[in-house]
């Protein structure tokens, strides 16, 4: 995405608000995709289909952006490596942080949990050093 405006990232912030409030007001669920993912495994019958739906929401995404002409901001180009062991350390995190920046950011700041509002300043505090020791997003892809 080369001409960024504010309007997608506020579209797309009001529509993960309202999803996750949605689910929030019809199941009593948080919608943090790592606890809706994690939880799949160990799901009864009647978990699968809210927990499948979300996931596939977020997933079609992926397949509407081609559609939409938006298809190269789809994918980072790092290798397969890199992907794989960033999604390692990021599942990691997930559990010791007893969840994700969804979860935290968007669902538990919006029910005032304090813990979601520690978790949320130390995932951006470490996301602005991680830029700027790197030297922004023109770092060399490896």
């Amino acid at each position: 995405m080369t001409d960024f405006t504010p309007w997608s990232a506020l579209a797309g912030g009001m529509l993960l608000g309202f999803s996750v409030s949605l689910l929030m007001l019809l199941s009593g669920r948080t919608g943090g995709i790592s606890g809706i993912l994690g939880g799949i495994w160990g799901a009864s019958r009647n978990e699968w289909p809210w927990r499948l739906a979300f996931i596939g929401a977020m997933a079609a995404s992926f397949l509407f952006n081609p559609l939409l002409g938006l298809s190269e901001a789809a994918l980072p180009d790092y290798s397969l490596a890199w992907l794989i062991a960033g999604g390692l350390v990021v599942g990691v995190g997930t559990q010791l942080g007893n969840g994700c920046t969804s979860g935290h950011g968007i669902c538990g700041i919006g029910r005032f949990s304090l813990r979601s509002i520690v978790a949320t300043l130390v995932f951006m505090t470490s996301a602005a050093l991680v830029v700027w020791l790197t030297g922004g997003l023109g770092v060399a892809h490896v």
